[in-house]
């Protein structure tokens, strides 16, 4: 009986003990967070998640951006020892897919931070659920104006808007190529129909007629329809806003319904290797839009490491492999700056902290330029560049 309250004293002093010794507690910074902190035990990896296409007609983009975020993390090595991770998750370029994948980054404590969406339907659609778990976003290649209007405080993007592209697209079209009778065709989707807008209000400010303006289903593999119906308008060139999937149908199309010799000019999210290996011969001559930065000895050692690891050249599935790249590091940079090291070995990076770092960054250099955030979250470092296939290569085109 003795021993037996012997030990029930004793397990009553440990406990005693135990209460009153100093609990390992969170940094100050994460009680004061409007977001709390992300929590890293020693040795976990740090996760940026991105949304992207990344099977189905549009995947070389998602593909090509995702491959260059992971040589950025693998650049990155670890800090405090933590490896950077990218999760790379397929929202198939639409809102409903970008929204899926937003509720399941933000169900994941290991995500701090988003380097994408890649699409700008996608993007639109997931920027309020980060908004609302305090996730910030570097898009390397959502173009829409609309998404840095909305007051949103977790919304960057690297690329060019629409606006700067339908812009320029337009000029050139009329004073470069002389175009005067313009036909004007989207997919009807965010990126598409407002880039296409842009181009139609420009291009008829200028002096130009628009000879047509017509919608298309996304997704179908027939557009002869539609296209006979511009054929009849007698254009000089078709302006097309989308992606690649229905860029190439477009293509192989237009002589068969009657546009053979039009001019076919699109954008950015046509450009790419993808588009001329599956229109073949119909690619000649058709124009589009890229992001290639000027030679550098970061651009030489990006480029290297991504055909050393991928077996083909950075910017041959997209024009973003340079801006995907820097949505990734730039975040990795920021993230570096604002973690805490806890006394209980963990890491700690405060979420709200976070968000306000990353739309303050001013004067990284990234392999596509130098990258300053306005108070938007507009980050862009260089503008639009013109493409046109020439014996099955994209080249510059002609000033």
């Amino acid at each position: 009986m003795k021993a037996r309250y012997v030990l029930t004293a004793l397990f009553i002093l440990s406990m005693v003990l135990a209460a009153c010794a100093p609990a390992a507690t969170a940094p100050a910074a994460c009680k004061t967070d409007a977001f709390g902190c992300a929590v890293f035990k020693p040795g976990a990896p740090i996760v940026i998640g991105v949304g992207a296409p990344m099977t189905g007609g549009n995947a070389s983009f998602g593909i090509d951006i995702s491959n260059a975020q992971k040589i950025a993390a693998t650049d990155a090595a670890t800090f405090d020892g933590h490896p950077f991770q990218i999760d790379a998750e397929d929202d198939g370029g639409t809102a409903e897919g970008g929204a899926a994948v937003a509720n399941k980054f933000v169900s994941e404590p290991s995500v701090v931070a988003v380097a994408g969406h890649v699409f700008s339907g996608a993007t639109q659609a997931a920027i309020p659920i980060y908004e609302k778990a305090g996730i910030p976003m570097m898009s390397p290649s959502a173009t829409n104006p609309a998404l840095t209007q909305s007051g949103s405080k977790v919304f960057n993007r690297l690329v060019f808007t629409d606006a700067e592209q339908g812009k320029f697209a337009a000029q050139y079209l009329y004073n470069k190529l002389n175009v005067k009778q313009l036909a004007v065709m989207d997919d009807g989707a965010t990126y598409g129909a407002g880039l296409a807008g842009v181009v139609k209000d420009t291009f008829t400010s200028l002096g130009g007629t628009v000879v047509s303006y017509t919608t298309i289903t996304p997704g179908l593999a027939d557009y002869s329809a539609p296209l006979a119906a511009v054929a009849s308008k007698k254009p000089q060139a078709l302006f097309y806003g989308g992606y690649v999937a229905e860029g190439v149908i477009i293509a192989n199309q237009m002589a068969q319904s009657g546009l053979k010799g039009v001019i076919l000019f699109s954008d950015d999210g046509v450009y790419g290797a993808d588009f001329i290996s599956r229109a073949g011969p119909n690619a000649e001559g058709a124009y589009a839009t890229g992001l290639i930065p000027p030679p550098s000895p970061a651009k030489t050692k990006f480029d290297a490491e991504y055909l050393a690891a991928y077996g083909q050249p950075a910017g041959k599935l997209s024009p973003y492999s340079w801006t995907g790249y820097d949505s990734a590091a730039v975040l990795i940079h920021v993230i570096e700056q604002v973690g805490i090291q806890g006394s209980d070995g963990n890491l700690y990076i405060p979420r709200g902290a976070l968000v306000t770092a990353v739309r303050s960054i001013s004067g990284y250099q990234g392999i596509a330029g130098v990258v300053t955030c306005d108070p938007t979250g507009e980050c862009s470092a260089s503008g639009p560049t013109f493409y046109q296939v020439k014996n099955g290569q994209w080249v510059i085109a002609g000033s």
